[in-house]
């Protein structure tokens, strides 16, 4: 083999290793800006969901008359209420899964806050505008309603999260857990979308 043949292989064999490497290189450089802009938009989601539970559980005070006020603050602050929240996320399930929804009353509803109608069958839902990681008492309640209302499923919702036993509790219940990671996404999902309303109401 002449040289000029020899010279010819090995600068290409050169060119396709540093084409190889490139390539290697790159989809490494991507996949780490991928994973990067994952976990900030889990932070920004995970942001979201406490902002959630500040906003329905805002401070709420007593004048000398004991009327409830929320607490001053600026302007710029949501400020509403736990049943607030149930009506929020009725809204948003409907426009993510389709049918209608509705809250129940407040007082006497057996542990289920809104109804959803789905082309599925009737789910019932319960929702928690907590800080804390939530047991597997709620998922009972639903599960109990399910039965009783001869329900295709239910849904326990919260912006906090779910114990390992809630999660453990719910495996084969039909029922959806929905951290408040999975709301924000449900809610920015829908966000297109006439989503919610605030409703004007006397604490």
């Amino acid at each position: 083999m002449k040289i000029m043949e020899v010279l010819i292989i090995f600068v290409e064999f050169l060119i396709i290793g540093g084409l190889i490497w490139y390539i290697k290189k790159r989809n490494e450089h991507d996949a780490s800006l991928i994973a990067q802009k994952i976990e900030s938009g889990q932070k920004i989601k995970r942001t979201m969901a406490m902002g959630l539970a500040y906003r329905f559980n805002f401070p709420v005070i007593k004048n000398d008359n004991n009327e409830r006020f929320f607490e001053k603050s600026t302007e710029l602050f949501l400020k509403e209420t736990q049943y607030e929240f149930e009506k929020f996320v009725s809204d948003i399930m409907a426009k993510r899964f389709g049918g209608t929804s509705f809250t129940t009353v407040k007082t006497g509803d057996f542990g289920v806050d809104f109804e959803h109608n789905r082309e599925e069958g009737l789910y019932l839902g319960q929702v928690k505008a907590y800080k804390n990681d939530l047991g597997y008492q709620p998922i009972a309640l639903v599960h109990s309603n399910m039965i009783k209302r001869n329900a295709k499923g239910g849904y326990v919702i919260t912006t906090s999260d779910f114990t390992a036993s809630a999660r453990s509790y719910a495996r084969g219940l039909n029922i959806e857990l929905i951290d408040g990671v999975d709301l924000v996404t449900y809610w920015l999902e829908t966000m297109d979308l006439k989503v919610y309303v605030p409703i004007n109401e006397t604490i």
